[in-house]
C-alpha cells in the first residue's frame, strides 16, 4: 500500500513545489513572494521527509530539521528587513 503511495506524494509535492516558485517568480507584491519563498521551503521539506521515509535512512529527516531551521531565522530576517529597513536594531 505504502509502495503504491509514495510515488503520488512525490508527484504531488514536485507540483506544489513548481507552484510555489512559479509565484515566488512572477509575485505581485514582496509580501507575495515573501509567503512563495515559506512555501518553498516547506515543500523542500516535506520533499525530504518524503524521500527518508522511502529510503528508509534518518539521515534525510536531519536535512529537513536544518533546512527548517534555516528557513525560520530566514523568515524572521526578511520579514524584519520588510518592516523596518534594518535586520539588527
Amino acid at each position: 500500500m505504502l509502495s503504491n503511495i509514495i510515488p503520488i506524494a512525490f508527484i504531488l509535492i514536485t507540483l506544489a513545489l513548481a507552484l510555489s516558485f512559479f509565484r515566488l517568480i512572477l509575485g505581485p507584491d514582496t509580501a507575495d513572494r515573501l509567503l512563495a519563498l515559506d512555501t518553498l521551503y516547506i515543500n523542500s521539506i516535506a520533499l525530504l521527509l518524503l524521500y527518508g521515509i522511502w529510503q528508509q535512512t534518518a539521515f534525510y529527516f536531519e536535512a529537513a530539521l536544518l533546512i527548517a531551521m534555516l528557513g525560520f531565522v530566514s523568515t524572521i530576517a526578511v520579514s524584519k528587513f520588510l518592516l523596518r529597513g534594518d535586520i539588527i536594531e
